[in-house]
């Protein structure tokens, strides 16, 4: 496709209204991010109808922003692409609904976007994909390594069984009295820190690709509970670099195994976990040794934003997928959704 491709792109699927113009799926025009974590944080996490309100009451001027920072009209716009799901339905659905209405009142295709699928190209929005590779997807909703061989060929190989990687994070910050979210929390205290608590890596079985952080963040809750009632002392500084070094050499652990027995050239990570300093460094470390290419893009790339939906959209645009007015958020979906 010779012709400049601009896709006017809208992320609602938590806590973030995102509205982004992206061209030919690697150049960003605009990419407006207006974040309700002061809203939140007071109830210590995401509040499904706070957040859906929000999002009504900012999707408009989001995207009169992002037009005006990408000095681009409707008329310029070759598609209009959203987040479908996963995600919190009513915020979804704010997204879904606007992105409706803009394809069908300027008649332009309508391009719906997983979001993971985003989280992953926004790697594409810096240094790009290269194939084979594997991806390390870690979020508040999502752990998982993926297989991928060619563009939108999501082969995901392994998952967490209980909780996420960011959840797990969130719930030890709150124990130890950091604010939300705790993984940048937690991330800025284990720098001060040392490895004391000895916590446990779950590997589960030898050949698994999965995850699980349930049992670590009760080992966690055990430790505190011990410790309070023995009357001995808790460094908040070491619970968290004892946490984080058990969840950054298992992530680490099983990225480079998948790398490795899949013959990959790159290792991209994606997620708002992969702002992650103490996971950054481990796995810059670790690849280096390898001799593989790591990819993982700039922190405000890492979180939701809609760059990410656009650079993805881009690719499903060429591939022939559309939406149609009967488009709906989904919670829960499938990222194998776009192989043949």
């Amino acid at each position: 496709m010779n012709k400049q491709t601009k896709i006017l792109a809208l992320e609602t699927s938590c806590d973030e209204t995102s509205v982004s113009v992206i061209e030919n799926g690697q150049t960003i025009l605009s990419n407006s991010v207006l974040s309700q974590i002061e809203s939140h944080q007071r109830f210590g996490g995401v509040v499904p109808e706070v957040a859906s309100r929000h999002h009504v009451e900012n999707i408009t001027v989001m995207i009169e922003e992002a037009l005006q920072e990408a000095h681009t009209t409707m008329a310029d716009v070759d598609a209009v692409a959203v987040t479908q799901g996963p995600g919190l339905i009513g915020a979804l659905l704010v997204g879904v609904n606007a992105a409706k209405a803009l394809a069908f009142a300027n008649d332009k295709p309508l391009i719906p976007v997983h979001h993971i699928a985003g989280h992953v190209y926004a790697n594409q929005l810096q240094s790009g994909l290269k194939f084979p590779l594997i991806a390390l997807i870690v979020s508040g909703g999502h752990t998982e390594l993926v297989y991928m061989e060619n563009h939108l060929q999501f082969e995901v190989i392994g998952e967490t069984r209980d909780d996420a990687v960011g959840e797990a994070y969130d719930k030890v910050a709150r124990k130890i009295g950091l604010p939300y979210p705790g993984g940048p929390a937690i991330d800025r205290l284990a720098a001060q820190g040392e490895d004391t608590y000895d916590f446990p890596r779950v590997w589960l079985e030898p050949d698994s690709y999965d995850f699980s952080f349930s049992g670590l963040k009760s080992a966690v809750i055990n430790k505190l509970h011990q410790l309070a009632q023995k009357g001995e002392p808790v460094i908040p500084e070491n619970v968290a670099t004892s946490f984080q070094n058990s969840v950054v050499e298992v992530l680490v652990g099983k990225a480079m195994r998948a790398c490795e027995a899949y013959g990959v050239k790159q290792l991209i990570v994606a997620g708002g976990v992969a702002s992650n300093r103490g996971l950054r460094q481990a796995l810059e470390a670790a690849t280096a040794e390898k001799g593989i290419e790591l990819a993982i893009p700039e922190p405000k790339l890492c979180t939701d934003n809609a760059a990410m939906i656009g650079a993805a959209a881009h690719e499903i645009y060429l591939k022939g997928i559309r939406g149609d007015m009967a488009l709906n958020g989904q919670s829960s979906m499938d990222i194998e959704m776009y192989r043949d």
